[in-house]
This record gives structure tokens, C-alpha cells and sequence, in this order.
């Protein structure tokens, strides 16, 4: 009667096998509902819209405060915890140095790129004939005389229509001026608010995530602190390689320049310092103008701009990239670079900038999330699901069952 008792009897309703009891379908069902609660959030978009036009207002000025405490950081926790410095009197030192620094920079290298940038616009139209003469005279050959026509076409067309967006552009800036004043009164807004906002976080960063953590139940808080800690590094990791790479390839690149005479030199160094930031892609994307300029100058140029190009890339895969842990971000370059198409062609240049450290958040989420759904839901248990798991020692959890002289051993057993 008892093993008749413990047999129950399966249901025979087929709705019951197949929807009630059956995992998939009630995944299935769960993802159905969190796409209709998507598509609901986006039929009633009009009321989040305050939200963006909040967010597009304070981003822009945490996202470059939050930047420059990844860089400012690590000097605090330094003069705090081994030079004894109190940490307000350390900002206050690293906001005095930065602002002479940026005046500096203002004073002396600002006017020498304006006057570098202009006289690469002044000149541009003559190195763009020059590159047009070059090409037909190779065209003029006879072995290209089957793609002659097409290539002439196409530079043509090239040279047409750089024409007419630089046309557009300038007179949709003076048309538009109402927005250019908008435009750089936002930018003044960001650059007036960001170090407000970095300074606070400089001076309350170490409580930002145990304040954080008072809004999370007690359950999830160690999760939720390894979680907030994980992200953290990893945007710390991305940000302090990437701008300190960025920052020595564009010292190398002006000094290996104005050693060979390379013309716009700063300029040209600036501009690798910057595309450096774009991974895989920078450095070749940013020797492409300083080949251009050397080019017209001799061909001898050309070869020192190589040299210098080789040198710079030898230092910095060498002794810059290994010395900086953090521009590691343990990504494949087949990933990388997937991602940077993605998002350059979604978002444009701010796409290309955050997309990686965006992608780098969101993989640890998503990796953690999957983690917990691997633990509750149980379908991953493959040891459980082979019969492979291990025996328990305990004697009442099945096996031999123990005998009775067992307990009487254990009782004139001596204690230790």
C-alpha cells in the first residue's frame, strides 16, 4: 500500500504535459511577457520623455567627471593612504595643477595647432590636385587603360561631392547659427559643471557604494557589491589604458615627427593621440594624413614617416600596452572590431568611443545574470542530470545502512 501510496499518477491532459508542465514553453511564455511590457514602454514613450531630455542634459557633464576620476583617482588614494595628505587637500592640489595646465596648453600649444589645423585646410585643395595629377599620369599607361575611364569617374565624383558637403556645411552653419550658439553653450555648460560633479565624486567616492548599497535588500547586497566592484574595475581598467596609450602615442608620434620635419607636426600627433582611442584602428587610420602631407614634400618623407611609424608601434605593443594592465580588456579582435562597426554605424563617434567599455558593463551583467538563472532554474546541473554526483558521507542519506554495533563502538570509544 505505501509504494502504492508514493507512485502518483502522471496526468493525462495533454495541455497540462505540454504548457503547464513543460520548462520551454514557459520560458517561451516569459520572454512573450517581456516583450509585450517592451512593446507597452514604447507605445507610452511620450511620458519618459522628460527622463531623455533630463538625461541629455546631465550625462554629457557626469560622463566626462566620471573619466577623469578613473584618471584622478588612483593619485588621491596614493597621497591618502601612504603620504598621510588629507583628501581634500589633495584635490584641491590636483584641480590647481590640472588648471595650469590647461591654462598652459591654451597659452602655448592651442595657437600652434589653430595654425597648424589651418594651414592643413589652406593647403588641402592642392594636395587633393596633386594626389588627381599623380593618379592620371599612372593612368595614363596602357595597362590601366581598362579601368582608366572608371577611376577618373570616381575621383571626380569624390571631388565633387567633398565639394558640395563642405558647401552644405558651411551654409547650414550660418543658417543654423541660433543652433551653433546653442551648441557651444552646451558645450560651455559641461565644461563649467563637470568639475563640480568630479569633485564631489573625489571626495565621496569611497562611500558612493555603501550609500548605494543601503537601497539594496539585505539578501542581495554581497551579489550586488561584487557586482558594482566587478564594473568598476573593468571601467577603471579601460579608461586608464586607453587614455594613457593615447596620450604617449601622441607624444610619440609629435616628438618622431619634429625630428624627422615632418610639417604639422603637433597636429599630426595630436590627431594619432586622439584616433588612438579607436582600438586596432587608430594608429593606421591616423598615419594616413601624415603620408598624404609627406607625400608632397619628397619621397624621402615618406620613408622616415614609415620609420617613425614602426618605431611608434614597436614602443607601444613593447613597453607602453604590457606596462598599462589596464588596456587589456580580455576581448577578441574579431569581437572588438564587430563591435566598433556595430556601433560607429548606430551612433556615430560616440558610438566608436563608449562602445567597448559599454559592451565590457554589459557583458558582466549579463554574465552574472546568467549565472543566477543557471542556479535557480537548474537547468544546467549536468553532474545531477548524468547520475554522476558523489555519494554523501552521510549514513541516513542511502547506502549501508549502519549497524548496531556502530553506536556502541562510538560510546566506549575514549575521548580525546
Amino acid at each position: 500500500m505505501a509504494a502504492q501510496k508514493s507512485e502518483k499518477k502522471k496526468p493525462g491532459s495533454w495541455f497540462y504535459q505540454w504548457f503547464l508542465n513543460n520548462k520551454v514553453t514557459v520560458i517561451l511564455i516569459n520572454i512573450l511577457l517581456f516583450l509585450a511590457v517592451i512593446w507597452i514602454f514604447a507605445s507610452v514613450s511620450w511620458v519618459f520623455q522628460p527622463v531623455g531630455d533630463f538625461l541629455a542634459v546631465a550625462l554629457p557633464p557626469i560622463l566626462l567627471a566620471g573619466i577623469l576620476f578613473y584618471l584622478i583617482e588612483p593619485l588621491v588614494e596614493l597621497a591618502e593612504r601612504h603620504l598621510k595628505i588629507p583628501r581634500i587637500l589633495t584635490i584641491s592640489l590636483i584641480f590647481v595643477a590640472v588648471f595650469a595646465l590647461i591654462v598652459w596648453g591654451i597659452v602655448n600649444l592651442i595657437p600652434i595647432i589653430q595654425n597648424q589645423t589651418q594651414q592643413i585646410l589652406d593647403n588641402w585643395p592642392l594636395y587633393w590636385k596633386n594626389i588627381e595629377n599623380t593618379t592620371r599620369k599612372i593612368l595614363n599607361d596602357s595597362e590601366f587603360a581598362t579601368v582608366r575611364d572608371q577611376i577618373n569617374q570616381q575621383l571626380q565624383n569624390i571631388s565633387s561631392e567633398f565639394t558640395k558637403q563642405l558647401n552644405s556645411s558651411i551654409s547650414g552653419w550660418f543658417s543654423n547659427i541660433g543652433s551653433a550658439v546653442g551648441a557651444v553653450t552646451n558645450v560651455l555648460l559641461v565644461l563649467g559643471t563637470a568639475p563640480f560633479i568630479l569633485f564631489f565624486m573625489l571626495k565621496d567616492g569611497p562611500k558612493f557604494k555603501g550609500y548605494l548599497l543601503k537601497f539594496v535588500p539585505t539578501k542581495f547586497r554581497h551579489s550586488t557589491g561584487e557586482l558594482l566592484t566587478a564594473v568598476n574595475l573593468s571601467l577603471s581598467n579601460y579608461i586608464r589604458g586607453q587614455l594613457t596609450v593615447a596620450f604617449w602615442v601622441g607624444v610619440m608620434f609629435s616628438v618622431g615627427y619634429a625630428i624627422i620635419g615632418q610639417k604639422y607636426a603637433l597636429t599630426l600627433g595630436v590627431l594619432a593621440g586622439f584616433l588612438n582611442l579607436i582600438p586596432y584602428l587608430g594608429s593606421f587610420l591616423a598615419i594616413i594624413p601624415a603620408l598624404i602631407i609627406a607625400a608632397f614634400t619628397n619621397t624621402f618623407m615618406v620613408m622616415k614617416v614609415l620609420i617613425v611609424f614602426m618605431i611608434e608601434q614597436t614602443i607601444e605593443s613593447r613597453v607602453v600596452s604590457p606596462l598599462v594592465v589596464g588596456s587589456k580588456m580580455e576581448m577578441h579582435p574579431a569581437t572588438t572590431l564587430i563591435l566598433l562597426l556595430a556601433a560607429g554605424k548606430m551612433f556615430g563617434l560616440l558610438g566608436v568611443l563608449l562602445g567597448i567599455p559599454t559592451y565590457a558593463v554589459v557583458k558582466i551583467l549579463v554574465s552574472r545574470l546568467f549565472d543566477w538563472f543557471k542556479t535557480v532554474t537548474g537547468l544546467y546541473d549536468e553532474e545531477e542530470q548524468l547520475g554522476l554526483v558523489a555519494p554523501s558521507d552521510d549514513p541516513t542519506a542511502g547506502g549501508t545502512p549502519p549497524t548496531a554495533e556502530q553506536p556502541k563502538q562510538e560510546q566506549h570509544s575514549p575521548k580525546s
